[in-house]
């Protein structure tokens, strides 16, 4: 039986989709796209003869439809998410309405935002004697966060934060971050459309992120990063990997 492919598109740049995910676009006949989030010029870059359908003004059930329009008549579809499916891409809910209808599918990871943030910083997430954890989450807003997931909450980790779908809020983000482990001076950055052509980075501690945010006319499409990790760059290494120093023995090096 045909296969649908849930295929992430990267956060934006059309060469940061996977090679597989690439391959599959390109042999792909329809293609079901989250328009509101991916470029239309990266469909069609890579997948130039497909029938292309928008699901930005779609119900679940429409592209449901479309899906299952395809497999029926032997055509190779793809769902095409941005960044990674699993994250915030309620591919789940699609998935499950495949499985009523007896329709296989397969999932292809993509690079997440997360990531390409991280990337446009020049930073690692997670530095010897700084932090060993990342966590990724969001603000409630239209979509209820769990009770024990409340912001405030987490915060209380002090770990590296990565904050999806919620810079429009972003003087309650920080409010509830200053409720935790995090101090007015703890750095942050926000990166906006990370990876595309029009990628905006602005950075600064964490009780005036919400201000330059503001000022950079940032309200969609971003990412949030708080934590002690982004303090490397700026004044230097608390501590270093154990993995190349030379005293340090294992598997691989004597």
């Amino acid at each position: 039986m045909t296969t649908v492919h849930f295929v992430g598109a990267g956060p934006g740049a059309a060469d940061l989709i996977t090679v597989r995910g690439a391959r599959l676009l390109e042999a792909a006949d329809v293609v079901v796209y989250a328009g509101s989030l991916v470029d239309y010029q990266l469909v069609r870059s890579w997948a130039p003869r497909a029938e292309v359908h928008d699901s930005a003004g779609l119900t679940l059930a429409e592209t449901t439809r479309l899906l299952a329009a395809a497999v029926s008549s032997g055509r190779r579809a793809v769902r095409l998410h941005t960044g990674d499916p699993s994250l915030y891409g309620a591919i789940q809910e699609q998935m499950a309405e495949l499985d009523r209808l007896g329709i296989g599918y397969e999932v292809i990871p993509g690079v997440t935002s997360a990531f390409a943030a991280a990337a446009a910083l020049k930073q690692e997430l997670t530095l010897p004697e700084v932090s060993q954890t990342v966590v990724v989450t969001r603000l409630a807003g239209r979509t209820p966060v769990p009770e024990r997931e409340q912001l405030h909450r987490i915060a209380q980790l002090g770990a590296t934060l990565v904050i999806y779908l919620s810079v429009g809020m972003i003087e309650e983000v920080v409010a509830q971050l200053l409720q935790g482990a995090y101090a007015p001076a703890t750095p942050a950055a926000v990166v906006a459309r990370a990876s595309w052509p029009d990628q905006q980075v602005v950075e600064g501690p964490l009780a005036e992120i919400a201000g330059k945010v503001r000022a950079a006319g940032i309200d969609r499409q971003a990412v949030i990063l708080v934590g002690d990790v982004l303090k490397a760059r700026h004044e230097g290494l608390a501590a270093v990997s154990k993995l190349y120093d030379g005293t340090f023995a294992h598997g691989y090096r004597t």
